[in-house]
């Protein structure tokens, strides 16, 4: 018999955190005893001509987690302004009130489905409230209106989102039941089963996201086991949000296949390496010739709002990377700004290949796995470019 159990928020009793989820712990996952051969029965029935099946894809009140859920459409869309806006309970996912609960999706970015393939389709979409103001979550209206005012120089961004995969009852896929693997140093960019774990997962993640049209530049295993890592861009402005976005929606459902838990916490264990959202920004300026001169001086300006950009680099105001960013383990303290060329410990890294080039771009190491990326993109838009 299959039995839960609720996660304490108070003890923590093991060498991993259970407070890294919410909800109930399965003491075994359902999906990984689901035969995963019978679906392609019904995957090839034939479907009428002019129906696509479109996933709307949306962030939930938390800030952090995602929403989806289908319908049928009789037409391909050439673009997500052809898309109806849809709607859906609010109230069940901490966005509206039970009385008034509908809120509404609107399409913002297609993206060609890697699991029913063909003509369908995944719909990223932002939130809005019963009267059509942005719900709390919907912080993509601001990430755009700071990308239409700074379109002209070009603002690229490439995210380097690491993540970290569980067994369904919270302790990291492939560590020893109640103990440690051995110390992390072979893990990093590691080959052999006793380093690297779920790589077959990892790799159906690149392809599907390639296939889906997500612009994922490369993938690797991280420092700790069962941590892995994926980078997607260059995206310019609020387009590199959507495509995080859709990347994660893609891992997550990989992950139910597989019967394994994907955690973007960024310090789920102890003493180990936690997980970012390093956040590579570059304008057209910084990319041309002497461009280390205009990096220099987007490094000024962001060591005068350090908090500020602290404050909205995880969904919790900082308190979530007040554990990840400690002057330990490649972080700099969450209370000092610092820069340096190849300096994993620092805030801000300029590559070495950039120092030497005098162009390029920078690496911002403060935003956390578990960031929203609209965030993250609007603030450095808006202090780097617009100089707000």
């Amino acid at each position: 018999m299959q039995t839960t159990e609720m996660v304490d928020p108070v003890i923590d009793h093991r060498p991993y955190n259970p407070k890294i989820l919410s909800g109930p712990v399965l003491t075994n996952s359902p999906n990984a005893v689901l035969s995963k051969t019978l679906l392609s029965r019904y995957n090839d029935l034939p479907l009428p001509a002019d129906k696509i099946l479109a996933t709307y894809i949306w962030i939930d009140g938390s800030g952090e987690h995602l929403r989806c859920k289908d319908r049928t459409l009789n037409f391909i869309p050439k673009a997500p302004k052809d898309l109806p806006i849809w709607n859906f309970d609010g109230s069940s996912t901490n966005q509206a009130d039970g009385h008034n609960s509908d809120t509404y999706l609107v399409p913002r970015a297609i993206y060609k489905d890697p699991f029913r393939r063909g003509n369908h389709i995944l719909v990223m979409c932002d939130t809005y409230k019963y009267n059509m103001e942005p719900t709390e979550s919907n912080n993509r209206i601001s990430c755009q209106e700071a990308y239409d005012k700074c379109k002209d120089d070009e603002p690229w961004f490439g995210i380097e989102q690491e993540y970290i995969l569980l067994d369904s009852d919270l302790r990291p896929f492939g560590w020893p039941p109640g103990g440690f693997p051995p110390p992390q140093g072979p893990y990093y960019c590691g080959v052999g089963a006793n380093k690297v774990f779920a790589r077959d997962l990892v790799e159906a993640h690149y392809r599907c996201c390639l296939y889906a049209g997500v612009p994922i530049a490369g993938t690797n295993a991280e420092v700790m086991p069962s941590q892995w890592e994926f980078q997607v861009g260059p995206s310019i402005g609020v387009h590199a949000g959507d495509d995080l976005w859709v990347a994660r929606y893609i891992l997550h459902r990989l992950a139910e296949e597989y019967g394994v838990i994907v955690t973007f916490d960024p310090k789920p264990v102890q003493d180990w390496n936690g997980s970012g959202a390093h956040t590579n920004f570059s304008t057209k300026k910084m990319r041309n010739d002497n461009g280390i001169i205009e990096i220099e001086k987007a490094i000024d300006k962001l060591s005068k709002v350090h908090m500020k950009h602290i404050k909205v680099y995880d969904p919790r105001g900082g308190k979530d990377n007040e554990r990840r960013l400690t002057g330990l383990h490649e972080t700099a303290s969450i209370n000092d700004f610092s820069a340096g060329v190849a300096n994993r410990g620092s805030s801000i890294r300029i590559p070495r290949s950039v120092a030497e080039d005098k162009k390029g771009y920078l690496e911002d190491r403060r935003p956390a796995s578990n960031c929203d990326p609209y965030s993250v993109i609007d603030a450095l838009m808006r202090t780097c470019i617009l100089n707000e």
